[in-house]
């Protein structure tokens, strides 16, 4: 029987693009759950039901473009959500945080997350001590936000902007977004209505540019990213029971 993923799309601009193929490539069934249509996403504050995570063998919750501190949110869907990942986490579920998403995973876990003083738009540099884990190389980004490690958790990846992944038992959250491809960076450049990139004094075309150099190497980072993440699933699940409420 296959292994079961789902994708939470938290924001309607931000699927989960080529992790979706990757997972499927990997041998998963893949579901997806919208959080935020479309229709909400100028009134995000909404509740929401959550699907049981024991029904899935991993849990993905992806980017957005709001913040897991926004009062508006912390008591609707946000507050879900976290209970949906804890109890998935509790049960021996992997998760695997995507930007606004690993800061959620880390907020689940009794990390924090705040504004960055060095918000990050485009393809940055990361660090890692774990290659077999998550690659180091230029990855994608486009966060304000930053979030700490939680509790038990080891950094394993970073910069100077911030730390860009952690992982803890089976949870894996990661800063960046794997996901991207040409496609979707092209649809958030088109859609920066409030000029994120340009507020960072930086270009649309040359986030343009540098996709077209780098997104076909990171396609093949994003795939071993995966496994790694996959061989956490065999680790024993009790690793992570603990200062899980």
């Amino acid at each position: 029987m296959a292994r079961q993923v789902l994708f939470l799309h938290n924001d309607p601009t931000a699927p989960e693009a080529l992790l979706g193929e990757t997972f499927a490539e990997s041998g998963f069934d893949v579901d997806t759950f919208v959080v935020v249509p479309p229709s909400r996403a100028a009134d995000p504050a909404l509740d929401v039901n959550f699907p049981d995570p024991l029904d899935y063998d991993a849990i993905v919750p992806l980017g957005a473009r709001w913040s897991v501190y926004d009062d508006r949110l912390a008591d609707r869907w946000v507050g879900g959500e976290i209970d949906m990942v804890r109890r998935g986490l509790a049960a021996g579920v992997g998760v695997l945080g995507v930007c606004f998403g690993g800061q959620l995973l880390a907020a689940a876990l009794g990390g924090t997350v705040a504004r960055s003083p060095q918000p990050e738009i485009g393809w940055c540099d990361v660090d890692s001590t774990r290659p077999d884990l998550v690659p180091p190389g230029p990855w994608f980004q486009w966060h304000f936000d930053r979030l700490t490690v939680p509790p038990g958790a080891v950094e394993v990846a970073r910069n100077a902007s911030a730390t860009q992944a952690f992982v803890r038992g089976r949870a894996l959250g990661l800063q960046f977004h794997p996901e991207v491809d040409r496609a979707l960076v092209e649809q958030w450049i088109a859609e920066d209505t409030g000029d994120d990139i340009r507020g960072l004094g930086l270009r649309p075309d040359d986030v343009r540019v540098n996709t077209q150099a780098l997104a076909d190497d990171a396609a093949a980072r994003l795939r071993l990213l995966v496994a790694g993440f996959l061989g956490l699933l065999d680790k024993d699940p009790q690793h992570d029971v603990h200062g899980i409420r």
